[in-house]
Parts: C-alpha cells; structure tokens; sequence
C-alpha cells in the first residue's frame, strides 16, 4: 500500500480521534504525521487482524500516551466534548448546535467513557476495533459504552433542566 494512499483514506479519523484526545489542532497534525510515519514503516507488521484504521488509531492512542508522558502530564486521556440525546446520541450529534453541547458535557466525563464514547461516535469504530484499540474485551467496550451513554444522557437532562 502506498503512503499517500494509506494516509488519504485515513486522514481524518486519525486526525479527528487524536484531535478529540488533545483538543489541539498542532498537537493533533503532528500526532498525526507521527502515527503515519510509523505506520508506514511498520507496514509489515499490520497483520490483518483488524480494520487498517484500528490498527493505526492504536498507533495514534501510543503516540498521545508518549507525548503525555514527554510533557509531563498524569492526567488520564479524557478529552473531547459530546453528548447524546436520549435514543440515539449518534443521530443527536449531526445537529451542530447539539453536537456543540455534547462536546462540552464529554469534556468533563471522566475516562474511559469519554475515550470509548469518542471511539465509537466520532472515529465509527465498531465494539470490537475498540477494544482492539483499547486492548480490552468486546464486552468491555459495549458495556462502557452503554455506560458513557447513560452518563451523558443524564447531564444533557440536567443541562437542560437550568
């Protein structure tokens, strides 16, 4: 597979995965180019077992966790702001104004539910590509998940009880 075209059809949910980690537009472009450079010289070793996109977006999560480390920082990865609406949040995010508010209730969700919910809702990874990513069961990552949704679906409730 070619570099251009490896990272053409991935671009964006690399980017908009780390992009939901470090909320930093810089952090997340080098993070990015970081995640491709090695991915493309560790090609050989992407074995299949996963979509191309899982597998690089575990490259994405090492290369976030190093640069944490290397700042200095302890926080957990909880970045990234949604929330969902009662039945399906995926549905409530296309609204902008919505998406907006969950954005802001995600940002303060704690980890994993934050990461998890970003997973699934943003980069459209699949239970299994998350825990994958996450080194976790399946299982693990539906019920975090389910979970996540409930945590917000409460917030938004509150938020917009005041």
């Amino acid at each position: 597979m070619l570099f251009e075209e490896l990272y053409e059809e991935n671009y964006k949910i690399v980017y908009g995965y780390l992009f939901s980690l470090s909320k930093n537009e810089t952090i997340s472009e080098d993070l990015t180019s970081e995640t491709f450079l090695k991915a493309f010289a560790k090609i050989s070793a992407f074995k299949g077992d996963s979509k191309i996109s899982t597998w690089l977006c575990q490259i994405a999560n090492n290369e976030y966790l190093q640069y944490l480390r290397k700042q200095k920082k302890s926080e957990p990865i909880e970045e990234h702001t949604d929330i969902e609406a009662p039945e399906r949040i995926e549905e409530v995010v296309q609204d902008k104004s919505m998406a907006i508010t969950i954005h802001k209730l995600l940002h303060d969700l704690e980890e994993p539910y934050k990461e998890v919910f970003i997973l699934k809702v943003f980069a459209e990874l699949n239970y299994k590509d998350i825990a994958c990513v996450l080194n976790k069961s399946e299982t693990w990552a539906r019920v975090t998940y389910y979970r996540a949704r409930i945590k917000i679906i409460e917030r938004l409730g509150e938020t917009n009880e005041k």
